[in-house]
């Protein structure tokens, strides 16, 4: 398992983005690094976890629950042959993009060290908007990506420091519940019952996704 590409945005004007201000960072491009990760800060605030990558729809998107964005090579792959063109590292607006790990099956409160200083903490998974379905420029795309279940993931800096191309992925942690990335997107989006199995992961979810898996349970029981 390692890491392929460490990917960086910059605020752009773009015409589909939902962004009132009429910018995003979601063109991520590959750069040599090294970078430097850490907890941004809190949501609403804070942006992304990288140094140099631009989050710009804050109330959504960044702070400490949501500093990392990451997907797997091996998925895009899989969009390539689908939709019959070449997708980029960080195409996704990825910030890492790897190979070899699951990352939609890594479970809610996975721990990975890249390199040597790193560890991230697996929190939920990416729900699509309008901005990604601009970027990608293909109809229905927020339906098509939601279907495929494989939003890779957000994770949050347990210990910071600086990664790069190639660096080595380690599993240093995996929790003793059967909650994946793929299942709380599914819980989320188009199966909603299935919010009371999120609550086997506890505090390591993303807050507002266990805030509403605490509410669903609290209206329909578990």
């Amino acid at each position: 398992m390692k890491l392929l590409s460490v990917n960086l945005g910059q605020a752009r004007a773009v015409p589909y983005t939902d962004n009132p201000e009429g910018v995003t960072g979601i063109d991520k491009r590959p750069v040599e690094g090294p970078v430097r990760v850490a907890a941004p800060g809190p949501k609403g605030s804070a942006g992304s976890g990288l140094a140099g990558d631009a989050v710009c729809k804050l109330q959504h998107h960044g702070g400490d629950d949501q500093a990392v964005y990451a997907m797997a090579r091996e998925d895009l792959d899989a969009w390539e042959g689908e939709l019959g063109r070449p997708l980029a590292n960080g195409g996704f607006g990825e910030n890492l993009t790897t190979h070899g790990l699951d990352v939609s099956g890594a479970l809610i409160g996975e721990r990975w060290r890249i390199g040597g200083e790193v560890v991230l903490e697996v929190t939920c998974g990416r729900i699509p908007c309008a901005t990604f379905q601009g970027h990608l420029g293909e109809k229905r795309w927020v339906k098509r990506f939601t279907e495929r279940g494989a939003p890779g993931a957000y994770l949050r800096v347990i210990s910071p420091g600086e990664i790069r191309a190639d660096d080595p992925i380690e599993v240093v942690h995996r929790p003793d519940h059967e909650v994946t990335v793929a299942l709380q997107f599914r819980a989320a989006t188009t199966e909603r019952t299935l919010l009371p199995r999120l609550l086997a992961a506890g505090e390591a979810l993303h807050p507002e996704v266990l805030a509403d898996a605490r509410k669903y349970v609290a209206k329909y029981g578990a």
